[in-house]
């Protein structure tokens, strides 16, 4: 954990509309000795059931999901955008398609209390999930919604995670 410093959650800086919806964040989790990550741009943070949590929505048909459902933690990461490129191409591949995408690209794995994340990160967040629930299309008020983003009724499967540890790049 060389150059990080871990700090309390509360602690954090930074606009999470920014950091999710502009500059993305990596989903990452492990399954025995395998990694598997993807980009995502749709999510959030704040203050649920008493703990300060991370909300990430993963599709059914996502690599990365099957991996978040086999383990208790995972991480969501933030990066400079030198790593914009990295972060494009494994948010466009698929493990299930490509299980070595990680490989093709300058990300370099680590671990935090066994669970991944990649080197180079600006901010790196240690998550237990708390609780998942597939998006039910009766929930949408505004119906378009639905319509414009589950055009394959693809509904995301949303993940509330407690976000145990947070790490600032020194």
């Amino acid at each position: 954990m060389a150059n990080y410093k871990e700090i309390n959650p509360v602690e954090l800086q930074g606009n999470p509309f920014q950091l999710i919806g502009k500059d993305w964040m990596l989903v990452t989790a492990k399954n025995g000795d395998a990694i598997n990550t993807m980009t995502a741009s749709w999510g959030g943070m704040g203050v649920m059931w008493n703990k300060n949590v991370a909300v990430t929505v993963l599709r059914p048909q996502r690599c990365t999901k099957k991996f978040i459902d086999n383990t208790d933690s995972f991480s969501l990461t933030f990066y400079p955008e030198d790593f914009r490129e990295d972060m494009t191409y494994v948010g466009r591949h698929s493990g299930n398609d490509d299980p070595d995408k990680i490989e093709k690209t300058n990300l370099k794995a680590a671990e935090i209390d066994g669970v991944p994340y990649f080197e180079g990160a600006k901010l790196i967040l240690v998550c237990k999930k708390l609780f998942v629930q597939q998006m039910d299309p009766e929930g949408f008020v505004v119906k378009e919604l639905d319509e414009i983003n589950y055009a394959q009724k693809d509904y995301h499967f949303m993940y509330v995670a407690e976000i145990e540890k947070a790490y600032i790049a020194e």
